[in-house]
């Protein structure tokens, strides 16, 4: 019998901490990413043991979509409620002031709609998201529709950023979000001031929601791993 991978039950614990704070009769946003899926998974073992009862979930993404009918989670949208709970999402960077980078999986523009709506924002996150200041690692997606690819990327080179088409995997061609756009990637030297950045992008005409998140985030789990034992801590 192999030992478990200690990466693999850390992301497992921070998702477990994550859906213990889901109440019955809550209305949950369903974020996007591995760590997240884990915390859709154990949602849906607290409803099928009767722990928690009375819960409907808002996927941000096809991902969340097919995850919570998996398990069992009923899901509404947003035109039939009026508000949002808790949602539950990770993050590709998170800063000191609980700012983020998402957008890894091309769900950013679905996860903000929910996770800004959400009376209680919780991140999933191992600590190797976390960053000293936004845009050290990973690149700022923009999801853009596609006859504007050309002159988005002029304007962001001239805002200083070195903007690149995301290409698939395993699919040629750049890669089409739930919403039928294209994402390009965004490396900046510095991101002195992200919630102006993120007006900035967002401005620029063609561009549907960028991947930077600023003043939402209510609660951050840390998972990691510490002489082979996963822990997790608030941030």
């Amino acid at each position: 019998m192999t030992a478990a991978d200690p990466v693999k039950v850390m992301k497992q614990e921070v998702g477990k901490a994550a859906a213990a704070l889901v109440q019955s009769g809550s209305i949950v946003g369903l974020g996007t990413g591995s760590t997240t899926a884990y915390a859709i998974e154990y949602i849906g073992d607290r409803l099928k043991s009767g722990e928690i009862k009375d819960i409907v979930g808002v996927p941000t993404s096809f991902q969340a979509e097919v995850l919570a009918k998996q398990y069992s989670i009923p899901l509404t949208t947003l035109d039939a409620i009026d508000h949002i709970d808790i949602a539950i999402d990770g993050a590709d960077e998170v800063d000191p002031q609980k700012n983020l980078i998402k957008g890894g999986g091309a769900a950013h523009t679905r996860e903000k709609v929910v996770d800004y709506l959400a009376d209680r924002f919780i991140v999933v996150v191992d600590s190797g998201k976390l960053v000293d200041r936004l845009g050290s690692v990973f690149a700022v997606p923009v999801e853009v529709i596609p006859m504007a690819i050309s002159p988005v990327m002029q304007i962001i080179e001239k805002l200083g950023g070195k903007p690149e088409l995301r290409m698939g995997v395993k699919k040629a061609g750049p890669v089409i979000t739930d919403q039928g756009n294209m994402v390009i990637d965004v490396k900046f030297a510095t991101i002195d001031e992200p919630g102006n950045l993120e007006k900035t992008l967002n401005n620029i005409p063609g561009v549907l929601e960028n991947g930077i998140f600023v003043n939402c985030v209510d609660l951050v789990l840390v998972g990691e791993v510490k002489d082979g034992q996963p822990l997790v801590r608030e941030l």
